[in-house]
């Protein structure tokens, strides 16, 4: 029989129908290849009972053939969704001992629907990193390793610890968050399908807040139909959160296979940006060729604004998270320091907490919301935003149905290549993401081939606001034609 790791969760899903294994089973056999990978840091909590008890549910209702959307489905779940009864830090040592009393509204809907907790996932602290070596619990170590070389590569942040768990079959799909491309990123570092849904179409509410405009939740998993069945279950309106989305949940499984045929895929100029190394500009080309092949046509645009993206969002981001983690101040929950007045208290306790990236992000933030500052950046850096997202609406008026991009500019690097004394490389490698997010767009990443070190290399397509269902399509087109590649298993050895 096939392992029960490597199925996928459409493939899990059919099997805990026919009755040819157990929820139990499965979470079981998710729960030891965890024990197995502990070397890479993925999880920084593990909750067998919870998974235990969940599968045995599982098992009750298809025993009774009352099986709900994902019944059964072991997940892995990024440590940012508040879990009811179960620690939540945030990767950050300001909340390493938090139980929340309640839970996010998408695990709550994932619950809902029968998918069972397998653990909290390591993450960028307070989701402020683009590796995944800002965590309180270290970094985590990708399941990829670049050909005749040993040395441990970043799996992408912040949502690295899910991205690797699917990776590394530990867990058939995971939930992250993506602000700035947090989703998207790790995904193409580690060969999986990552979505940023449109921003509202999932409920914040319940996740630790980094940017509130700009955050937003979405599945990794190793298929185009593995995502999309999990969206659909993540997904729906939510009073509880005033920017959530009144809108139709879609069945978007149906959407994967579709024909694409007809549909205008936009190709913008602007994101050839200098120093391209040749792979990505080659697997760019080869991504518009196969969705050509498949009936869409290509059309080359222009997202003027998009040079202006990288730097408008490292201002608009950091001004939000000074903002939200305002609260995080010894007094009400988490880590507190003792000081001689409220003051030293606050100091004391922030500086002791936050480790350096979130401390960096809450400085420029406060600076640039501060007065004097406050027209000079944030306001413009807003009215940038305002452009970037009529540049997609201009595009999208031409009758473009989606815009084909790299997802990043390079494969996944080593552990501490870019964790040096310049923050702003690390931070160039969300420059085709974060226009994303300042739009409120869908986007996917989607693996479209390896590098020259038998990295992955992965291709973004950005939708219409509410419109997954194209992108599920047309990335459906591009994982035919890439074929399927993971990574080969080392760290159990």
């Amino acid at each position: 029989m096939t392992s029960l790791t490597s199925l996928t969760l459409t493939e899990a899903r059919d099997g805990l129908r026919a009755k040819k294994f157990s929820a139990r089973e499965l979470a079981g056999a998710h729960l030891k290849a965890m024990e197995e990978a502990r070397g890479l840091n993925a999880f920084v909590l593990e909750t067998p009972e919870h998974a235990q008890q969940m599968a045995g549910q599982s098992d009750q209702r298809l025993k009774k053939g009352d099986a709900r959307p994902l019944e059964g489905i072991p997940l892995a779940v990024k440590d940012l969704y508040c879990t009811e009864g179960v620690r939540t830090t945030a990767c950050s040592k300001i909340l390493e001992n938090f139980i929340p009393a309640y839970e996010s509204t998408v695990t709550g809907n994932l619950w809902r629907d029968g998918a069972v907790m397998l653990g909290k996932t390591n993450m960028d602290e307070f989701a402020m990193g683009s590796s995944n070596e800002a965590s309180a619990f270290g970094p985590v170590q990708s399941p990829w390793r670049r050909k005749g070389s040993n040395a441990p590569l970043v799996p992408g942040g912040s949502s690295g610890g899910s991205a690797t768990a699917v990776a590394a079959r530990l867990a058939p799909a995971a939930i992250g968050t993506d602000t700035g491309g947090s989703i998207r990123q790790p995904a193409a570092f580690t060969g999986t399908v990552g979505m940023k849904p449109t921003y509202g179409r999932c409920s914040r509410w319940g996740i630790v807040a980094f940017a509130s405009s700009l955050d937003q939740a979405g599945p990794f998993a190793r298929t185009i139909k593995d995502a999309a069945v999990l969206l659909r279950s993540m997904a729906g309106h939510d009073a509880k959160d005033s920017t959530s989305a009144d809108v139709k949940v879609p069945d978007f499984e149906k959407a994967v296979g579709k024909s694409v045929k007809g549909m205008k895929i936009g190709i913008p100029k602007e994101y050839r940006v200098p120093a391209m190394p040749a792979e990505i500009e080659k697997l760019w080309a080869q991504g518009a060729e196969w969705l050509k092949k498949a009936g869409a046509e290509l059309v080359d645009i222009s997202l003027p604004h998009t040079r202006y993206a990288l730097p408008a969002y490292y201002i608009v981001a950091p001004a939000e998270a000074s903002s939200n983690l305002a609260r995080y101040d010894g007094v009400r929950y988490g880590l507190s320091v003792p000081g001689h007045d409220i003051t030293e208290l606050y100091q004391k306790t922030r500086a002791a907490g936050f480790g350096r990236e979130v401390r960096r992000r809450v400085l420029i933030g406060t600076y640039v919301l501060s007065a004097g500052y406050y027209d000079a950046y944030y306001l413009r850096a807003q009215k940038v935003r305002t452009l970037i997202k009529r540049d997609f609406e201009q595009a999208f008026a031409q009758g473009i149905d989606a815009v084909l991009t790299p997802t990043t500019p390079s494969a996944a690097f080593a552990i501490g290549e870019k964790s040096g004394a310049d923050p702003v490389e690390m931070y160039l490698n969300d420059v085709f993401t974060v226009t994303v997010n300042m739009a409120g767009l869908p986007g996917i990443s989607v693996p479209a081939g390896l590098d020259g070190g038998g990295l992955p290399l992965g291709l973004q397509l950005i939708g219409k606001p509410f419109d997954e269902e194209t992108l599920f399509s047309l990335g459906h087109v591009i994982e035919q034609a890439a074929g399927k590649f993971q990574p080969e298993k080392w760290w159990a050895a």
